[in-house]
């Protein structure tokens, strides 16, 4: 991390002597004490002098955790004597910490008005920009301070960037520059396997992978990654991490995302014989409710409705909703072992794409339906192979065969069973099916 946005320590911890600006980062450690450390009121103080107390002062709430204080204190002072680098360096450390990255971003661009040459506020720049979700900015300003202080985890974080735009060539470059500084990091093989698995060049992707595991990566993780490019392997979901931090990631623009840009309708189908029937239950749990997607469609045909999911962001958009009863953070197997509801409708639309083994999951939903309840759900469809399958996109698919004999084993009458698109990949549909049980 660059100066200041680390830790306490590396903020800049002179004060500029009045009249003369003193650079960030030019010491470390405590101030020495001195008479301006705790100043008394002087009328006949210069603004130099008023800005020098207050740049102690700040660095004082600073190192005691009283980020406000020390915002309020170094802006005072910059207002003082504006564009000393010293205050605007410890400006934009405050405002960092205190997640007010916009802020923090006017005062590196003001740094690098004067200071174009200095790769720490670059870096710095980067952050902010990450921060703020601008990836192309972020890269640019991140490659530009790495060129000349090359650090392996920036450059990762460098990478990511690059492959959030979807640019993986060069994302693959940014991670190979972090292998070449740091070759025996894990989280580098993993993420040049990803890369490689994004860009479908599977054998070369394995090979990271294993990488990955011999210098210490998440072993379930890269398991999971190494089972979905080789095929080999048959994992019964991936890690609960994975998932979570994959939704979390991208609970704000998964509406959009997921209905506008790949034309999801999953939702849509799986509810639209219940609203044709516009037959009434008493109680419904949507299971990986996500945003709530599902749940408004069924709203007006459930007195209740209970949902779950294992992501905490995308619960805290269906929270919004209001169309929820209760709302239940766990991963979802969890959740319907130690359950105790009864319930007349249970849907699952497009969950099942992540996890493999259903057997668990469809004996659980049948101790908790009620008598003439209702089994709605998706799966993808799988044409060949096991009962499920693990694709390199890292999702699952299920057999008709397999769905059928699941049905059948937990005691479920199958009412209908149909495929249509559940989305679109580029131009190709996505088949699904449909599943309905009593």
């Amino acid at each position: 991390m660059p100066p200041g946005l680390a830790e306490c320590g590396r903020l800049c911890q002179h004060p500029p002597a009045p009249g003369t600006p003193s650079p960030p980062g030019e010491a470390n450690g405590r101030p020495s004490p001195s008479p301006y450390r705790h100043p008394q009121p002087d009328t006949m103080e210069t603004p130099s002098e008023q800005a020098r107390q207050l740049f102690i002062q700040g660095i004082d709430h600073f190192e005691s955790g009283r980020l406000v204080a020390a915002r309020d204190a170094f802006a005072t002072a910059l207002a003082l004597v504006p564009g000393r680098p010293s205050l605007l360096a410890n400006l934009a450390a405050v405002h960092f910490r205190l997640q007010e990255f916009a802020e923090a971003r006017s005062c590196f661009e003001q740094l690098l008005a004067s200071e174009a040459g200095n790769p720490d506020n670059w870096i710095s720049l980067g952050l902010c920009e990450e921060a703020l979700g601008h990836w192309q900015a972020a890269a640019e300003a991140l490659e530009r301070g790495l060129a000349s202080r090359p650090d392996a985890a920036l450059w990762l974080r460098c990478s990511n960037c690059r492959g959030r735009l979807g640019q993986l060539p060069a994302a693959l470059a940014a991670v190979d520059k972090a292998l070449q500084l740091a070759p025996t990091d894990g989280l580098a093989w993993s993420a040049r396997g990803s890369l490689l698995r994004e860009m479908q060049q599977f054998a070369a992707a394995a090979e990271c992978f294993e990488k990955a595991l011999a210098h210490g990566a998440d072993t379930e993780l890269n398991r999971y990654y190494l089972a979905s490019v080789r095929g080999d392997g048959k994992p019964q979901a991936p890690p609960r991490q994975y998932v979570e931090a994959l939704f979390d990631d991208y609970a704000a623009d998964f509406q959009s995302h997921l209905v506008e840009g790949l034309r999801y309708r999953g939702h849509e189908t799986l509810v639209q014989p219940l609203l044709a029937a516009a037959t009434t239950y008493g109680s419904a749990l949507d299971l990986g409710c996500g945003t709530g997607l599902c749940g408004a469609l069924i709203r007006p045909l459930c007195t209740a409705i209970d949902g779950v999911d294992l992501s905490a962001a995308m619960l805290d958009q269906a929270r919004t909703r209001g169309i929820y009863r209760q709302l239940a953070h766990d991963e979802l197997a969890a959740f319907l072992n130690k359950c105790t509801g009864r319930y007349e409708l249970i849907l699952a639309a497009d969950v099942f794409g992540y996890i493999g083994d259903l057997s668990g999951i469809f004996r659980s939903v049948r101790r908790l339906l009620q008598p003439g309840g209702r089994f709605a759900f998706t799966v993808e469809q799988a044409t060949a192979g096991n009962d499920f399958n693990l694709l390199p996109n890292l999702r699952y698919t299920h057999t008709e065969a397999y769905i059928r004999r699941l049905a059948a084993d937990s005691g479920f009458t199958l009412r209908t069973l149909s495929a249509a698109p559940l989305r679109y990949d580029q131009t190709q549909p996505v088949m699904a099916l449909y599943v309905h049980l009593d």
